[in-house]
């Protein structure tokens, strides 16, 4: 009998551990698209190159995200706004952004992991259909894409990315 209840304890100790979300975790409602995400593990990475990247930032004038009410995006439309917007930040600005800094290029490098399991996450809901793309999501990323292509291709990506934070403060509000 007490081999049964410690194994019992056991059985509940692990399920716990394998089923309560980790700390910094966080579970964003897309429309019917739900995924989970370390968005504390990429605002701390953000928050250590900020500094650098604000310091090459000389378009005070231009913005790429501030220039669209992500807040108005509809539920339905999170899921195909986000996808883009990752696409956006992994195949222009990451994977163009270049500096002498080892230590930033590994944080933009972490960064760009941590967009590519968001990525990966959001491709599934895309695939069982529960990412459907609208109108209005379609029009707000051509918006922000018209924005970034007004820039020279090095300015659209320091703005860019020094605009992440307004991306990951939408996606931490996302409900």
């Amino acid at each position: 009998m007490e081999g049964s209840g410690f194994a019992l304890c056991l059985l509940s100790a692990a399920f716990c551990l394998f089923w309560t979300p980790s700390v910094g975790w966080k579970t964003l409602h897309l429309g019917s698209c739900v995924i989970s995400t370390e968005l504390q593990k990429i605002r701390n990475e953000f928050s250590e190159i900020w500094g650098s990247v604000q310091a090459e930032d000389r378009n005070i004038d231009i913005r790429i995200l501030s220039s669209v009410s992500l807040q108005d995006t509809k539920p339905s439309g999170r899921c195909c706004f986000l996808r883009h917007l990752q696409r956006l930040y992994l195949d222009r600005v990451f994977k163009n952004y270049q500096t002498p800094d080892h230590h930033t290029l590994r944080k933009i490098s972490s960064l760009a992991n941590s967009f590519l399991t968001v990525k990966r996450d959001l491709r599934l809901c895309h695939d069982h259909m529960t990412c459907h793309c609208g109108e209005e999501a379609m029009e707000k990323y051509s918006e922000i894409l018209s924005h970034f292509k007004e820039l020279e291709p090095w300015a659209a990506v320091v703005e860019a990315l020094g605009e992440l934070d307004i991306l990951l403060q939408w996606t931490e509000e996302t409900k």
